[in-house]
């Protein structure tokens, strides 16, 4: 059974899975946030058994507007999936995952595309390698 990693964005979602050990994440794609029907053959055909949801926090560690929405849409996917939803604090992920595709030397253009992704990648392996401590 895996581990779902999502970043939840006004209108794209990031998707990562672990791997059936769930020691590493892989970056899986960007799916519309409102695609329900994606998201559950998504969570199906990989076996998912647990989902984590970033939660953007403030830099000061308190919860504004987006991350009271992840808080919502975290409940929303708890209830219609009916598995465990893990909340976890994604500061800085985008930011993180801006900056390795910048090394990467990636286009703008790539780096736009890819972002939801690998920031859903970033958020499911700190929560893996937190898991292993």
């Amino acid at each position: 059974m895996r581990i779902l990693g999502l970043d939840l964005g006004e209108k794209r979602i990031g998707v990562a899975i672990s791997d059936a050990l769930r020691i590493t994440a892989q970056g899986l794609d960007t799916i519309d946030r409102d695609d329900r029907p994606l998201l559950a053959k998504i969570i199906k055909d990989n076996d998912v058994s647990e989902i984590v949801v970033g939660l953007p926090l403030n830099m000061n560690g308190t919860k504004g507007e987006k991350a009271e929405d992840a808080a919502l849409f975290a409940d929303m996917i708890k209830r219609e999936f009916s598995m465990p939803v893990e909340l976890w604090d994604e500061r800085l992920s985008s930011v993180s995952a801006e900056k390795e595709m910048i090394r990467g030397d990636l286009s703008r253009k790539k780096r736009k595309r890819l972002s939801d992704k690998i920031a859903a990648q970033l958020i499911l392996q700190n929560y893996l390698d937190s898991r292993v401590k």
